[in-house]
């Protein structure tokens, strides 16, 4: 428009453009430019021409890398760092205006000048390096007072030697002004240099020291919600910065979500932190590190919903699978989605799934199909982005360095930036982050690419890290005019001590602790922890604060498994059918019970694909090689009258079922390993199925015979009794149901022998065991539900039969009175219970207690109620020490 005088306005850094706008934006400015030195030289070089960013830079690179043909870099050239190191390189020597071809001595200079050449052809034509890119600008030159106008430096602290040929050949024909700060380096400039005045600072800077970079963070933002509830600092004049900004940025990311305040990351947000960036690392950990269930459900819970093919199957294709097998290869998955669709037919669409995880099971080699498969709008730019910058294998490493836009601005937020960008445009109240010795200033090292010897780094590093740590440090100080606070951690994020910066020599320091109460909380949370009288206001802090002081007295407390006598979920968890395993924690456990039978608590399960199964597991899959063996011998030829030969084909089958079949049923070891604990249970299962101990060839034997079962039950093989009877505990109220390992009964009826097998080796004594205190109730109540389901009276013998360490055979030598004891013992438990008393067992403090999780962690807590423990049950623990 004529009458508009057109200037141009070159900054540097991510705050300084947004900001600047913002200011033409208030002030209705028009005719301004924005720009970079790089857009500056993309607009007098013309046409379409851009400079070469990263994004276009390191693609090339690693292309640049894949045809080969080098001698020094060849053994590393595939490796995923390399293409970043030689990219930054690349970027340091145009920086430093240096032309290679002049001194290529080296191999690895020669090799370096091929990769640029390389380079150069394989980007856009548009797309020049910013050396290409200064001497086409500086071919249009001339041009300038109509394309830019008058140039204005602001915020530049330090220009690269790449541009100052391009900023003295503007000055002969535009007016150039530079308003520089104190420490900028002008000494080569030869316009007009407009030093910016030093502000009047209200104070001098303070400096304090953290516990670590989280209570930084923490303290950083309670400094900042001071700032702007006191009315002394609007959110556009606070800044927080530090050199490096990878310590902090997941605590900034959590906690100032927390506590509400708009902050502006400068530098762009993790991508790994936001919704896009979790499909993408799904993906990636599916493809990295193969087929599993949990992966696949993660995989489809956050990709769902987008449009894609896997949102046309069946609502609850996934629900139909077992929750617990591992489903490690494609065909643990044909098996375990045809075994769905054969239960309900209307998941017979769930096919279509197939195929798909045959994509994904090709790994990092399938990561282009894969994405089309489950990614879509910004995920999938997400995605592209970590394979252009590296290999397919390491797509973890590149998504972790990818960063996405922030969605605030920065002229109306708090700040968090890296200190360079911050020096390009200064603020009145700052806190720097992190001044301690190995970070304020950085060490300047030698370049991975380009070493010492190679190249000496002073030649091609015109701005060295440290000297503009220095820099940058002395701008931001010199511009805050409000306030300043100087924050160090005494630890590291790792908890290694370190130690302060020399830029804080002579500074007196202020160590804050981390459970000090602020002078202003930062969020509702640390407002209660600062506020003991209105955290106690809080129903749920009441009760934790309650729960964790009558942990610490000597008697027994609401929190000690009392309660109301004859409290309801008590009492149900009490008339509930038990088992051998919930009586053994009612005997062995009380607390234990009620938190699992009556709140109904249990341990987490491990869904991953686990190195080795429980012993808990490993004897499931004994006795399920025990029952499918012994079942294909019954009824003919008979487990009894079967030979040596015909019992261990039985077994073979039994090993090849269970081994296709438990991997679709719960998590079991890698197919090797898997292979190997199948072939060890079947040799204990060998021995306990070649121990007859029969000698009546009219002897008919069972195994995982069930008794007790609910009204319904179905059984699918003859059983020698109606499964849904009751069996009751004489003189007490529990019913019991469970499942006989083995039986061997006579066809007369006159004899029964019931067998618990045990997977270990019989413990010191075992001969004298009778129920061990609680922890062997099997075979008494084995034999009990004999007695009390068989017809007449039959002559009964229970046994252990454990497999481990050599056969043993130990029997119960007094069945009646082991079965009185297991009923005294019953209802000593059942009274403490219904009068309100729940006390840990002797086994509850053991680390074998799967629910000791839920037990106080200080060890003193056992000592503190041991006495009052003792009193209340000492009824039931003299059981505890029957053998």
């Amino acid at each position: 428009m004529s009458g508009i005088e057109l200037r141009t306005v070159v900054v540097e850094g991510s705050i300084a453009p947004q900001m600047r706008r913002a200011d033409a934006a208030r002030a209705n400015e028009c005719g301004l430019q924005i720009l970079s030195l790089p857009q500056l030289a993309a607009r007098l070089a013309g046409g379409f021409t851009m400079p070469a960013t990263k994004e276009v830079l390191d693609p090339a690179v690693r292309h640049a890398l894949d045809e080969g043909g080098f001698v020094e870099l060849e053994p590393v050239r595939r490796l995923p760092g390399t293409a970043r190191a030689v990219a930054r390189a690349l970027r340091k020597l145009w920086e430093a205006d240096l032309d290679l071809r002049r001194r290529a001595d080296s191999t690895r200079l020669r090799e370096l000048i091929l990769i640029e050449e390389r380079v150069r052809r394989l980007m856009p034509n548009a797309v020049l390096t910013t050396r290409d890119l200064r001497d086409a600008a500086l071919q249009g030159v001339q041009y300038a007072p109509k394309l830019v106008g008058a140039v204005h430096l602001q915020g530049l602290s330090f220009v690269q030697p790449l541009w100052r040929p391009l900023i003295e050949a503007l000055a002969m024909v535009v007016e150039i002004d530079w308003f520089a700060p104190r420490d900028a380096e002008t000494d080569w400039f030869s316009g007009n240099v407009i030093p910016i005045a030093a502000p009047t600072r209200s104070a001098e800077p303070i400096v304090v020291s953290c516990a670590d970079p989280r209570h930084e963070v923490v303290e950083s933002l309670r400094w900042a919600r001071r700032l702007i509830t006191s009315g002394a600092a609007k959110p556009s004049e606070i800044a927080i910065a530090s050199t490096s900004t990878a310590p902090w940025d997941d605590h900034f990311i959590a906690l100032a979500a927390e506590a509400g305040l708009r902050v502006h990351f400068a530098h762009g947000v993790p991508a790994l932190a936001t919704a896009d960036g979790q499909r993408c690392a799904a993906l990636a950990d599916l493809l990295m590190r193969g087929l599993s269930q949990k992966r696949v459900r993660r995989l489809v819970s956050l990709t769902r919903g987008q449009g894609l093919g896997l949102d046309r199957l069946p609502e609850g294709w996934l629900a139909a699978l077992p929750r617990g097998a591992a489903l490690s290869t494609v065909q643990d998955w044909q098996r375990a989605v045809a075994d769905a669709i054969l239960k309900d037919s209307s998941l017979n669409s769930a096919r279509e799934v197939l195929p798909v995880l045959e994509t994904l099971a090709g790994g990092p080699a399938a990561s282009g199909p894969a994405a089309e498969m489950f990614l879509r709008g910004r995920s999938l730019q997400i995605w592209e982005a970590a394979t252009r910058s590296a290999p397919p294998d390491a797509l973890e490493l590149s998504l972790r360095n990818i960063r996405l836009t922030s969605d605030t601005d920065a002229a109306d937020s708090i700040v968090w930036c890296p200190a360079r960008d911050l020096a390009a445009a200064p603020r009145a109240h700052v806190r720097l982050l992190g001044l301690t010795n190995r970070s304020w200033p950085r060490n300047t090292g030698e370049d991975p690419v380009l070493p010492g010897h190679v190249l000496p780094t002073d030649e091609f590093d015109a701005d060295p890290v440290g000297r503009a740590d220095r820099r940058a440090f002395n701008v931001i100080l010199r511009a805050a005019t409000g306030s300043a606070v100087l924050s160090r951690s005494r630890r590291s994020s790792q908890g290694s001590r370190v130690g302060r910066s020399p830029l804080l020599q002579g500074r007196p320091e202020t160590s804050l602790s981390r459970a000090r109460i602020p002078e202003h909380a930062f969020s509702e949370a640390d407002r209660l922890m600062a506020r003991p009288a209105d955290a106690a206001g809080v129903d749920r802090i009441r009760a934790a604060e309650s729960c964790w002081r009558n942990w610490h007295v000597e008697p027994l407390t609401p929190h000690d498994g009392q309660f109301g006598t004859d409290h309801p979920l008590v009492v149900a968890a009490i008339e509930r059918v038990q088992s051998a395993t919930s009586l053994r924690r009612l005997l062995q456990d009380p607390l234990g019970f009620v938190w699992r039978y009556g709140l109904g608590w249990d341990a987490p399960e491990v869904r991953e694909q686990p190195l080795s199964i429980s012993a808990l597991d490993f004897g499931k899959l004994v006795h399920e090689l025990l029952r499918r063996a012994v079942d294909t011998l019954e009824p003919d030829p008979g487990y009894a009258k079967a030979s040596e030969g015909e019992t261990e084909e039985a077994l073979a089958a039994a090993v090849r079922f269970v081994r296709e079949t438990w991997p679709l049923q719960r998590p079991v070891p890698p197919t090797m390993l898997w292979a190997n604990t199948v072939d060890l249970a079947a040799s204990l299962a060998l021995v306990a199925l070649l121990r007859k101990d029969i000698n009546e060839a009219a002897t008919r034997s069972w195994t995982e015979v069930p008794f007790g079962q609910p009204d319904g039950f179905v059984a699918t093989r003859q059983l020698p009794w109606d499964p849904t009877r009751s069996v009751i505990v004489p003189n007490t109220s529990i019913k019991l149901r469970g499942t006989i390992d083995r039986l061997d009964l006579r066809r007369d009826l006159a004899a029964a022998r019931v067998t618990d097998y045990k997977t270990g080796s019989p413990p010191t004594n075992a001969g004298r065991i009778v129920i061990g205190g609680g922890s062997e109730l099997q075979r008494a109540l084995y034999g009990l539900a004999c007695r009390q389901l068989l017809e007449g009276e039959p002559q009964i013998v229970a046994r252990l039969l454990y497999l481990g360490g050599g056969p043993l055979a130990l029997k119960l030598h007094d069945l009646d009175g082991a079965i009185d004891l297991i009923g005294a013992f019953i209802n000593e438990a059942i009274t403490l219970l219904r009068q309100g008393t729940a006390v840990p067992g002797r086994l509850a403090f053991d680390r074998s207690n799967d629910l000791r999780l839920a037990l106080p962690a200080s060890p003193g807590y056992e000592r503190r109620k041991r006495i009052a423990f003792g009193k209340v049950g000492a009824g039931i623990s003299r059981f505890w020490s029957a053998s």
